[in-house]
C-alpha cells in the first residue's frame, strides 16, 4: 500500500523524532489513515512493536490494517486472544483494559519482556495520561531502547490533562482544514436548530463538559425529543445519519420516535452485547439502517464512510469530543480520490461523487454562560476567536445547511474589514486631535509671543510638570492636554515672567488678541481696554 504524501511526511517526521527522543506525537484528523501510518512504522521496526488501543473494535481494525499493510499476521492480546508464547509475531495488539488485567498475582502486561519491544505505539494516544495507559508505559519503558509512538485527531483534552507528561514532541501535525483542502476528508456543512425547550444554562461542568447526568435530563424531556428528531428527518431526508445521544436512555428513545416515524433506526451503547453490536453495525455499513442512535460506541475508531449525516444530539463545552463526533462523517466514499495526485482533481472527484460534502446538525437552545463547540470551532484554526464568533453567529442566523469555510472566510472579510475602519477612524483621531493641538499651540503660543527659540530654552529642565504648576496654568485658562513638557514649561514660565513683570494675564491677552490688540501690555492697561470693549458692545472703538 503507498503512502499518501502526508502520510509519509508523518513516518519520516516520526523517525526523525525518535531519533534524539525517547516518544513523539502524530496529529491527524479522523479518516487519514493513522493506522496506515503506524503499520508502516511496524512494518520498518528492527525489533517487536507493541500496538495497544482501548476497545475491542480498536483492537481488530489495527490488526487487520497492520495484515494488509505489512503482510505480517499480528497476534491479538485481548480478552480470550493470546497472544503465542512459543511464536512470537513480530507485531502485538492489545487492548488496554486488557494489559492491565490480572494476570495470576501481577498485570497481564507482565507476560510480556519490555526487552523484546523496540517500539510501543499508543493509537487514540489522547487517553494516555490515564492511569491505566501510564502503567502500561512504565512497564515497556524498563527497556532503555524503547521509543513510544502516539497517534492522535484530538490533542486537546477537557480536562486539560497534558500530553505532554507522555510525549516529548509533536512529530507531525495535520489540520482538519488543511486535509480537506488537499482532497482527502470531505467539506463539512453545518446547520443549527433552535429547539424552544432546550434551556442548558443552568447544567453544571465538570471536567470542562457539560455534567453528563443534568444533560441527559434535560435532552429526554418529550419535547425536546421531538424537536430533535422531528427536524433530523426533514433535514437528513433519506441520507446516513449518525447520532451522538447524551444517555443509553436519550439513544433508545429517540430511536423509537424515528422507527415510530417510519426511519429505520437502531440503538448502540457500551452494554450492547458484542455480537449485537456487530450485527447492527454491519446492517447500518449495509444500508438497510438509516439512522444509528449511539452513546458511547461510534465516538472513536468507528468507520462508516457512507455517513453523511452527523447529529449532535448531545451539546459539549469539549473540542476533543466534538472533533471526534464531526470526524465520523469526514470520511470519502471508497475509490473516490484513490490514485488522484492532484489536490484539485480530488476536489472535483469529490464533489462530483454520491457523497460531495457531510452534514452536522447543531441542536441548541439556552447555554447560558456555556460557550458550546460547533463545526466553526474545529474548522476555524488559522482564523482568530473574532472572525469564528461572526462564522457561528452567521450560521446560526442562516436557517439552512451553511458551508463551514465558506462563512469562515465571510466572517474573516468582514471582521477584517472592520478592524480596517477602526484603525482609519483612530487614524481620523489622531489627525483631528493634531489640528485641535495645532490650533492650541498657535492660540496659546501665538498670544503669549512663545517662539521656538523659548521652548528649545525651556527644553533643558527635562523634569516632569508639577501639579501645582499644571494648575495654575489651569486657572490661568490654558489647556495643556496633550502638549509635551517642553511646550507647558514654555507657557509656565511666559505666565510667571507676565505676572512679576504685571504684564497682562493669558485671559486678557486672549480678548485683546481677539479685538486686534497688541498683547504685550500692562495687566491694568489691558484691563481698560477690555473695560472700553465691554461698554462699547464689544466693538473695538473707531481711531
Amino acid at each position: 500500500m503507498n503512502l499518501r504524501p502526508y502520510q509519509h511526511d508523518a513516518v519520516k517526521g516520526v523517525q526523525s523524532a525518535l531519533t534524539g527522543k525517547k516518544s513523539a506525537l502524530v496529529v491527524m484528523p479522523t479518516g487519514t489513515g493513522k493506522t496506515v501510518c503506524f503499520a508502516h512504522i511496524a512494518k520498518q521496526a528492527v525489533s517487536r512493536v507493541m500496538v495497544i488501543a482501548h476497545r475491542e473494535e480498536l483492537v481488530q481494525q489495527a490488526a487487520d490494517k497492520i495484515r494488509s499493510v505489512t503482510g505480517m499476521s499480528p497476534d491479538i492480546e485481548m480478552a480470550e486472544y493470546k497472544a503465542g508464547r512459543m511464536y512470537k509475531a513480530p507485531v502485538v495488539v492489545a487492548s488496554v483494559q486488557t494489559l492491565c488485567a490480572p494476570w495470576g498475582d501481577v498485570h497481564r502486561m507482565m507476560k510480556f519482556n519490555p526487552d523484546e519491544f523496540d517500539i510501543l505505539v499508543i493509537d487514540e494516544a489522547h487517553h494516555a495520561t490515564a492511569d491505566s495507559y501510564r502503567r502500561i508505559i512504565a512497564h515497556f519503558s524498563r527497556n532503555q531502547r524503547l521509543r513510544t509512538v502516539g497517534f492522535t485527531a484530538t490533542p486537546d483534552r477537557a480536562d486539560k490533562a497534558a500530553l505532554g507528561m507522555v510525549f516529548d514532541s509533536i512529530a507531525f501535525q495535520y489540520e482538519i482544514l488543511t486535509a480537506m483542502s488537499d482532497g482527502w476528508l470531505v467539506p463539512i456543512e453545518t446547520q443549527q436548530v433552535i429547539v424552544k425547550d432546550l434551556d442548558f444554562s443552568h447544567v453544571k461542568t465538570i471536567a470542562g463538559d457539560l455534567n453528563q447526568g443534568e444533560l441527559a435530563t434535560i435532552m429526554q424531556q418529550e419535547k425536546v425529543l421531538h424537536g430533535v428528531v422531528s427536524p433530523t428527518i426533514e433535514i437528513a431526508g433519506k441520507r446516513k445519519t449518525l447520532v451522538f445521544a447524551s444517555s443509553v436512555a436519550h439513544a433508545e428513545r429517540m430511536a423509537e420516535i424515528f422507527n415510530r416515524h417510519g426511519v429505520t433506526a437502531a440503538v448502540v451503547h457500551g452494554g450492547t452485547f458484542k455480537d449485537e453490536r456487530r450485527r447492527i453495525l454491519q446492517a447500518y455499513a449495509d444500508g438497510k439502517i438509516q439512522v444509528l442512535c449511539n452513546c458511547g460506541v461510534a465516538v472513536e475508531g468507528f468507520d462508516c464512510p457512507g455517513i453523511e449525516v452527523v447529529v449532535i444530539a448531545r451539546p459539549t463545552k469539549s473540542r476533543a469530543l466534538y472533533t471526534q463526533m464531526v470526524g465520523r462523517g469526514t470520511r470519502v466514499l471508497p475509490n473516490v480520490v484513490d490514485g488522484l495526485t492532484d489536490a484539485s482533481e480530488r476536489l472535483a472527484a469529490i464533489a462530483a461523487s454520491k457523497k460531495p460534502r457531510m452534514l452536522v446538525i447543531d441542536f441548541t437552545g439556552n447555554s447560558g454562560r456555556h460557550k458550546l463547540v460547533t463545526a466553526a470551532d474545529i474548522l476555524g484554526g488559522k482564523y482568530d476567536d473574532d472572525m469564528i464568533a461572526e462564522a457561528k453567529k452567521r450560521i446560526a442566523e442562516a436557517g439552512k445547511p451553511a458551508d463551514v469555510i465558506a462563512e469562515l472566510e465571510k466572517a474573516a472579510e468582514e471582521v477584517l474589514a472592520k478592524r480596517r475602519e477602526e484603525a482609519l477612524q483612530k487614524k481620523r483621531n489622531v489627525v483631528t486631535a493634531r489640528v485641535d493641538y495645532a490650533t492650541k499651540s498657535i492660540d496659546a503660543f501665538g498670544i503669549l509671543n512663545i517662539g521656538p527659540e523659548r521652548i528649545a530654552h525651556a527644553a533643558k529642565n527635562t523634569a516632569p510638570m508639577s501639579h501645582a504648576q499644571q494648575a495654575m496654568l489651569a486657572r490661568n485658562g490654558i489647556d495643556i492636554t496633550g502638549l509635551p513638557v517642553a511646550h507647558c514649561r514654555a507657557l509656565y514660565n511666559e505666565i510667571l515672567r507676565r505676572i512679576k513683570s504685571g504684564r497682562c494675564s493669558y485671559k486678557q491677552a486672549s480678548l485683546l488678541r481677539k479685538y486686534g490688540y497688541g498683547t504685550n501690555v500692562s495687566f491694568r492697561e489691558a484691563s481698560r481696554i477690555i473695560d472700553d470693549l465691554k461698554s462699547n458692545g464689544w466693538k473695538k472703538a473707531s481711531a
